[in-house]
């Protein structure tokens, strides 16, 4: 998995519109890797770019994961800012 991958899973995310989530997982398998969601959370922990809103992944577990802009706090309060529900 290289930089097509990483492309692709970049795509992805940004199509999660706002109030919404998706899981790793599910990432993973739009793309056509169902089994690379690690490799997705990766993805997820090393983006700094704005325009890709990793806020939207979460765990399948319904856990948030990491965030690399402020913690699971900051995305936490994101989420709930775009009105996700959270548990």
């Amino acid at each position: 998995m290289g930089n097509n991958f990483t492309e692709e899973v970049k795509a992805v995310v940004r199509t999660i519109p706002k109030g919404s989530v998706m899981t790793y997982a599910e990432v993973a398998t739009k793309v056509g890797s169902p089994k690379a969601y690690r490799a997705v959370a990766n993805i997820m922990a090393a983006n700094y770019d704005k325009t890709v809103p990793c806020h939207r992944v979460i765990r399948t577990d319904g856990g948030l994961g990491g965030y690399n802009r402020g913690g699971v706090e900051a995305k936490r309060a994101l989420l709930i800012r775009e009105g996700v529900l959270m548990k």
